[in-house]
């Protein structure tokens, strides 16, 4: 049995990694579930995967969570706070972790599964955004794996040739074509941006996410992010990455090849597939996707983003390739707008106003030889410097 420990239980990678689990009893085991306060939707979890361990991030939840699991026979040990995940991240029973939890908060224990050797299943991007060298190190040095999750990511993973590591020009790679789906207001004019409600930008229509995420899929930051992303995770540059708007979201990512060849990853939307992918390879698995129909599909439509709609991937870029601590400012800084945003603090094209006046207010540094408090401080710092922009443009 290989033992799994999932790093943000109760969001929406999470509840689909549970079925594959549950697809695959034989072969996998949940020894760990963890969330941030939802208590009542880990305890429903733990009753029907039973795993060894729950924690809670917050430590009210989970006296919350022992009081709803008093009556469970063999209740799990239940922890708490970052230590509790650090812990059930680097467990010597747990194989894989899917780290899944949304935003900086998922850093501390997506680096303590690295470090302890385990398949990592990447879907929290912000690691490799905020602490990218740290973390790829800590995978070189502890022979961990990284396998991504984000579905443009594990497309871009299984058009690429397994000797992919030693370069990309090497193994005849010309550039790397990551999709997009464009999100809600992909048709919206540009002046109305402005009047888009929480509600609204979160209607994504192909994907259902988070709040979070569903916002930066509305502004695109999420696809900046996953340029990022790209970066650590292909060893290559934003020179060598393009994005390509692609509303029905069955092409999942291109590789283009020096030879004129693009190889593509196609599926329907549904992130059980990557997860699957990811825990089963190199074999493949059931996923419970139904097959791709292309004749109900019908068409695939491409268009090149547009900056002045999607000023937020221009930031990201912008980031990539300032390096440093750029990409770590604007991952917070966002992180705080998007917050902002939802409590209908600053509008939506707001969220880019500040994400570019924090890059601008701190200073960019180098992050050679710096570790992982430099990098929370400095994560802290742009928090703190966003709240403050984002109060002045309260609307």
């Amino acid at each position: 049995m290989i033992g799994v420990t999932l790093l943000g239980a109760t969001g929406s990678i999470g509840v689909s990694t549970l079925d594959v689990l549950a697809r695959h009893a034989d072969r996998f085991q949940a020894v760990a579930l963890t969330a941030n306060r939802d208590a009542e939707r880990l305890a429903e979890q733990c009753r029907q995967h039973r795993p060894k361990f729950a924690v809670m991030a917050d430590a009210d939840a989970a006296m919350r969570l022992r009081d709803l699991l008093a009556d469970m026979p063999q209740r799990p040990e239940i922890l708490s706070g970052v230590e509790g995940l650090e812990q059930v991240a680097a467990l010597p029973e747990v194989d894989y972790v899917m780290a899944a939890i949304v935003g900086a908060a998922g850093l501390r224990p997506t680096l303590a599964a690295a470090r302890a050797g385990k398949r990592v299943l990447l879907a929290n991007k912000e690691s490799l955004v905020v602490a990218g060298a740290l973390l790829m190190e800590a995978v070189a040095e502890s022979g961990a794996e990284l396998l991504p999750i984000d579905s443009e990511h594990n497309a871009i993973f299984q058009c690429l040739p397994p000797n992919f590591t030693d370069g990309l020009p090497k193994v005849g790679v010309k550039r790397i074509l990551l999709t997009a789906s464009g999100g809600p207001l992909r048709d919206w004019p540009i002046e109305r941006l402005s009047a888009v409600t929480p509600e609204q930008a979160c209607a994504h229509p192909t994907w259902a996410m988070g709040r979070k995420i569903s916002v930066d899929s509305a502004t695109m930051m999420n696809k900046g992010l996953e340029v990022i992303e790209a970066c650590w995770l292909f060893g290559t540059d934003t020179d060598h990455i393009q994005v390509v708007v692609h509303p029905q979201s069955v092409i999942h990512s291109l590789v283009q090849y020096e030879d004129g060849s693009v190889l593509a990853q196609l599926g329907n939307p549904d992130m059980r597939t990557p997860i699957t992918h990811a825990m089963a390879w190199p074999e493949r698995l059931d996923s419970g996707v139904a097959p791709l129909d292309l004749f109900a599909v019908a068409r695939l439509d491409f268009q090149e983003p547009d900056l002045m709609r999607f000023p937020c991937l221009a930031l990201a870029f912008e980031a990539a390739r300032l390096g440093g601590t750029a990409p770590a400012v604007l991952n917070a800084a966002n992180e705080i707008a998007v917050a902002a945003f939802l409590e209908r603090q600053i509008d939506l094209p707001g969220i880019a106003a500040v994400v570019s006046e924090t890059l601008q207010t701190l200073p960019n540094e180098s992050v050679q030889g710096q570790g992982l408090e430099f990098l929370l401080d400095v994560d802290q710092r742009a928090r703190d410097c966003a709240e403050r922009l984002a109060r002045e443009r309260a609307i």
